[in-house]
């Protein structure tokens, strides 16, 4: 899908064709759509294709005029009944005439920008629109990290009152998704460093302090992370230490209550031998061996509960 912008008179609007100074945007193209738009805009085709590969890693190339910054931006996906936390790559190409953006799935972030929703966006000004998005990406990263840092104190929570495997998967799909989140913002971070030294955006004071803040805000989104990837890996080591301590108690009552069933099940055995026993022929043997059963095992439960294995 792809969808043509230009900001006439401070709003966007979209237009039919692309235009000198607007904003292409590419969602999942279809290789004709890849053509069409490398041969009005110049744009290299293998530079396009880059945001298209999920595997791909955030870098800065340039070619023919056109400069491509891919990052990886954050995306909800649904699993079921829960949404897990994972990351996709967006190309940003900035060409002689405009911006084209490149996703492989439609995204919240660009979705804002599209609808109208980003104050003071001009698409002719492209090093500025480049700029928002970037930051756009950066806060979504943070916003994202809160809502996994909530979704974990309530699992937490769950699995204090009754221990679920669905809620131990849950934590375990919220730690994979704070592996995603990490790695993405480390490349991120080189990106925008290397965006920071370089003259690839030609940028005026109130661009260097918007770029400096994206790299606070990507700073702090990889602090955060960390610090919740702590919490999480204590979490489920503590969990798991709890788990089998859980089932260290359970074996050990049901080998006591084994060794107490065992006393009358013996005595039970000897008695029931083919051969002249004790109280053979008396009419309350029956009793006695009942009694003394009793008693053993009686015995045997107050030497456990005293050496506390029941």
């Amino acid at each position: 899908m792809i969808a043509c912008y230009r900001t006439e008179e401070g709003r966007l609007k979209e237009t039919a064709t692309p235009e000198k100074g607007g904003w292409i945007n590419m969602v999942a193209p279809s290789e004709s759509e890849i053509l069409d738009v490398a041969k009005t805009t110049g744009v290299d085709i293998d530079m396009l294709r880059a945001s298209l590969d999920p595997e791909e890693s955030a870098r800065i190339d340039s070619e023919n005029g056109s400069f491509l910054i891919l990052v990886d931006l954050p995306t909800i996906e649904p699993d079921g009944k829960e949404f897990v936390y994972s990351t996709m790559p967006l190309g940003l190409i900035r060409t002689v005439d405009g911006l084209v953006t490149v996703c492989l799935r439609d995204s919240h972030i660009l979705r804002d920008f599209a609808q109208g929703r980003i104050r003071d966006l001009d698409t002719t000004d492209s090093a500025r629109f480049i700029l928002q998005i970037l930051y756009r990406i950066s806060t979504r990263y943070l916003q994202y990290l809160r809502q996994i840092d909530r979704k974990t104190n309530v699992v937490e929570g769950q699995l204090q009152k009754n221990m679920k495997n669905k809620d131990l998967m849950q934590l375990t799909r919220l730690e994979k998704s704070l592996v995603f989140f990490a790695t993405s913002l480390k490349s991120n971070e080189i990106v925008l460093e290397r965006l920071m030294r370089s003259d690839l955006i030609h940028r005026d004071p109130e661009d260097e302090d918007t770029l400096e803040d994206v790299i606070v805000e990507n700073k702090q989104a990889i602090e955060m992370c960390a610090i919740q990837r702590d919490i999480l890996g204590s979490t489920m080591n503590a969990f798991s230490s709890v788990i089998s301590n859980n089932v260290n108690d359970s074996m050990k009552i049901l080998t006591s209550l084994t060794l107490v069933l065992s006393i009358p099940t013996l005595i039970a055995s000897i008695w029931g031998m083919n051969v002249e026993v004790p109280f053979e022929t008396t009419p309350w043997g029956f009793w006695a061996l009942l009694g003394i059963s009793a008693f053993l095992s009686t015995v045997s439960i107050i030497i456990l509960t005293r050496h506390k294995m029941l």
